[in-house]
């Protein structure tokens, strides 16, 4: 929006006006600017110190596990590509989302409305496509467990590439739909300039909190249950020993599958835990305000999500560990190192 207001004469100000001017984002508009944020020093270095170091293991974690699925063929399972797709959600929220935080935090926003509602329409598009894949994960590991005869015919890695690009285009299409009065209008949050705002009111916020929230944490919890109760059941066959030819086929690739379910349940669940505080709001019926005056600890915890992922990836998967030595030492430069055998048998695992 560009406003024009009169020339005013030159006066010769006091100190103090002088000084409370220099405390505006735009000194020039100094009846409708913002105040620069004055963070206490020690929680101002405490908040850039700790973000610019969730965005530095962030970024080169997560790229580790894109170039470790992209680059080894036999890592190119259909949960791998899962797995790849939620690396590249976390990869952006390192490399975009989490810089922007910093300069929030630390000053005014200077770059105009446009670029504002550009980076709460990147924000949300990445966070939802985040969702998005960990319900496909739990799809993903229900078929595995649930119905594993079929699997391999159900689950391909065509199939899978088609629900990962229909994931991201529809968190395109659902937050522009959801966002479109903010998109047009995006000074309509803002109290005053120099700050990028966002406010979902109670009827937005109640959809983002059903389509976002509830309907993906049900999905994921009804499909976990389904999977521990197959769990159970298998157990209590072998334990009577009397195992049917379908459950012996089973259990022939249980070991795994229960290993790689247990490892994403991990990761599921620590999701949910950092979720969960940004929407503490609209279970009080609360309008949801994201900007940068917003409790920094409900950001941090998002954050952490798209870090602590692939330290769990490195923790219990032999696979990823093997990866990163070998991309460390730039053995993947080598010729046919995406062919390489030293991790076919971990490959075969998906995780």
């Amino acid at each position: 929006c560009k406003n024009n207001f009169p020339s005013r004469p030159r006066v010769n100000q006091p100190a103090s006006a002088t000084m409370e001017t220099t405390e505006l984002c735009f000194p020039e508009l100094h009846n409708i600017s913002c105040r620069k944020p004055q963070p206490a020093p020690s929680d101002a270095l405490l908040s850039y110190n700790l973000l610019s170091l969730i965005s530095l293991l962030t970024v080169t974690m997560n790229l580790l596990v894109i170039i470790s699925i992209a680059h080894f063929r036999q890592l190119h399972s259909p949960t791998n590509l899962l797995i790849l797709s939620l690396a590249v959600s976390d990869f952006l929220v390192g490399l975009l989302l989490i810089p922007v935080e910093i300069f929030l935090t630390q000053a005014c926003w200077i770059v105009g409305s446009t670029l504002c509602a550009l980076y709460y329409m990147t924000d949300f598009t990445i966070s939802a496509s985040t969702i998005g894949n960990i319900v496909l994960i739990s799809i993903d590991r229900y078929l595995a467990i649930c119905d594993p005869l079929h699997y391999n015919t159900k689950v391909t890695v065509n199939r899978v590439r088609f629900c990962v690009c229909a994931c991201w285009l529809c968190t395109i299409i659902y937050n522009s739909v959801v966002f479109q009065d903010f998109l047009i209008n995006p000074n309509a949050g803002s109290s005053c300039y120099g700050e990028c705002v966002l406010v979902l009111n109670h009827v937005n916020g109640n959809v983002d909190f059903v389509f976002t929230f509830i309907s993906p944490i049900t999905v994921i919890v009804v499909l976990y249950v389904r999977i521990f109760m197959v769990v159970v059941s298998q157990a209590r066959s072998m334990q009577s020993k009397v195992v049917t030819l379908q459950q012996t086929v089973t259990m022939s690739a249980r070991k795994s599958e229960l290993k790689a379910a247990r490892t994403l349940g991990i990761v599921i669940l620590v999701f949910i835990a950092c979720l969960c505080p940004y929407y503490i709001p609209s279970f009080t019926g609360e309008d949801i305000v994201d900007s940068s005056s917003a409790t920094p600890v409900v950001v941090w915890f998002w954050f952490f999500n798209s870090c602590i992922n692939p330290f769990i990836y490195a923790l219990f998967y032999p696979w990823f560990r093997k990866c990163i030595k070998l991309i460390i030492t730039l053995q993947i430069l080598q010729p046919h190192s995406s062919h390489a055998n030293s991790i076919e048998n971990e490959g075969r695992t998906k995780m």
